[in-house]
């Protein structure tokens, strides 16, 4: 028996131009453009999702160190003596301290200076 394989045909470049929505030129309606394309963004995206975690890392730790200069700190030192003195706080949250509430993180600061 004959089998056609216009159905699964369909479904498949349905499948890839649904993907390529939104893209620029031939890239969002020419299968053989379209595939590449997804190709190389899903390889992005999977890479990204890691470098995403680093990036953000490095964000806090520069708002850090922007936030303990003027009390004549360096990031080093203060998060060193944060570990020292016991306080359990992340990069993520000490970030948000310092930026949404300027008067919680000096007493952060100050409680650090002290031990």
């Amino acid at each position: 028996m004959r089998i056609k394989r216009g159905v699964t045909a369909r479904k498949r470049k349905k499948r890839v131009l649904k993907l390529a929505k939104g893209y620029w030129g031939r890239r969002k309606n020419n299968i053989r453009r379209a595939k590449e394309t997804i190709l190389r963004a899903l390889a992005y995206s999977y890479r990204d999702r890691r470098q995403k975690k680093r990036n953000f890392r490095a964000l806090w730790i520069v708002r850090i160190n922007a936030a303990v200069r003027p009390f004549g700190l360096s990031y080093s030192k203060f998060m060193g003596a944060l570990k020292k003195s016991g306080i359990e706080l992340d990069r993520k949250s000490l970030s948000e301290l310092a930026i949404r509430n300027p008067e919680a993180f000096k007493s952060v600061v100050e409680e650090v200076s002290e031990a």
